[in-house]
């Protein structure tokens, strides 16, 4: 008889633990606005959020960073989209695009992979029949994958077809935007794993992939007799299209066509060497360039207020209207430092233009110890300009130019500086 009251009282007390926890739980249900199925759960199909359609792409090649790579530039023309049908049902993916998994019992879902890879979705967003996600940027697109979507709720496990498809080749970092017949350049990125194709946009002549993995892609670049600058174009497979097509937002320059100053390890063009200290001019070691030896070296004493450069007496360099560019590799040595560029022709003439008097194309930043590309565009001799001027106006005080160099300011606390130059050019 005390056991039976016993096992009474145990039950009864049991009970209203039960209705909390019942009552705790339809409360949770609630504030998700719906209730779990209990069965195991069913993925019927994925689908898009929205589709936008998007002008194509524009860019702007003027600026770029310590490692040569554009920085600001104009892409795809993001304030003129149109928003086209919700129906998008796919089996494949884009990596940072939003989805939706139509299916059932989807309520209590606790996990989501693809590839192997947990993916972050919020319950709230969804309801029994649909979860909604955005495909991140880790997921493994480089076949052979499983191409497999899992969900795992507390019912059971379902999985699905889903192909993650590459991202258009993108370039993050390259050894050179120079190139001139058979040089090499190295492509450092992501998406390229996918490419079966390179040409150079411009004028399509083919680029020869020398080697290739989804992060890096080494290129020989092809002999050209027209091309002056043009950025790569790219075949590479997405899902079942094997013709998909992309253009880089770098832009590279062909030198066998350019006016170059320096170039090959030397001096081109009847240009020389007009530097104030010593050793300067062509020394070997440091060379930028593919295959080089040499490059030039320009020193600067500490606190010294002086001019490296170098110049051309006979036959001079004259004003041509189809020069936009004037590019180079310059090489860092202690310090960081901000030079003048400064021309015979130029406002200031080949003097010791000083930071604060010159106009924002002429300074050049130089990170210390490192290779950074610069490319100033250039503008007509008559073209107005002020102390934020980012164009070039390299014949400003007339036609033809004989020298060019760079004015380092002295300051108290300097170092003895060594930088190096190459690849220095004119480009049209």
């Amino acid at each position: 008889m005390k056991t039976k009251m016993k096992l009474s009282r145990t039950y009864y007390w049991i009970l209203p633990v039960l209705a909390v926890f019942g009552m705790a739980s339809c409360k949770k249900d609630k504030s998700m606005g719906h209730t779990p199925g209990t069965g195991a759960p069913t993925i019927s199909k994925v689908q898009t959020i929205n589709k936008f359609k998007q002008d194509t792409v524009l860019q702007t090649t003027t600026s770029y960073n310590s490692s040569g790579i554009v920085t600001t530039q104009t892409d795809t023309n993001f304030n003129h989209k149109s928003l086209t049908k919700f129906d998008s049902t796919t089996v494949t993916g884009n990596l940072g695009t939003m989805y939706m998994i139509k299916g059932t019992n989807l309520g209590s879902a606790t996990k989501l992979t693809i590839n192997g890879i947990t993916v972050f979705f919020n319950r709230s967003y969804g309801d029994d029949n649909s979860i909604i996600f955005t495909l991140p940027t880790n997921i493994p697109y480089v076949q052979p994958q499983s191409n497999e979507m899992v969900v795992t709720t507390l019912y059971g496990k379902v999985s699905y077809k889903f192909t993650t498809l590459p991202p258009p080749p993108t370039i993050l970092q390259v050894t050179d935007f120079d190139f001139w017949s058979d040089s090499q350049i190295t492509l450092t990125g992501k998406g390229f794993a996918s490419v079966s194709d390179i040409k150079l946009k411009e004028t399509s002549d083919a680029v020869t992939i020398l080697s290739q993995n989804d992060s890096t892609l080494v290129l020989k670049m092809p002999t050209t007799s027209t091309v002056t600058e043009s950025a790569l174009l790219f075949t590479y497979t997405s899902g079942s299209n094997t013709g998909a097509q992309t253009a880089s937002t770098a832009i590279f320059n062909d030198l066998d066509n350019a006016y170059t100053v320096f170039f090959k390890d030397n001096f081109q063009n009847s240009w020389g060497d007009n530097s104030w200290s010593h050793p300067s001019g062509p020394q070997t070691g440091n060379p930028h360039a593919f295959g080089g030896t040499s490059s030039i070296q320009a020193t600067y004493p500490a606190g010294a207020w002086q001019i490296e450069g170098w110049a051309n007496w006979y036959p001079s360099f004259p004003y041509d209207a189809g020069y936009k560019y004037l590019t180079f590799w310059v090489k860092g040595g202690k310090a960081a430092h901000t030079l003048v560029l400064v021309g015979d022709k130029m406002a200031g003439g080949y003097g010791q233009v000083q930071n604060a008097n010159a106009y924002a194309a002429q300074l050049v930043t130089v990170p210390p110890g490192v290779w950074t590309f610069v490319k100033i565009p250039l503008t007509a001799p008559s073209t107005a300009y002020s102390s934020t001027s980012t164009l070039l106006n390299y014949w400003a005080n007339g036609t033809p130019a004989q020298q060019l160099g760079f004015f380092l300011q002295g300051m108290n606390g300097d170092v003895d500086e060594v930088m190096y130059f190459d690849e220095v050019a004119f480009v049209k």
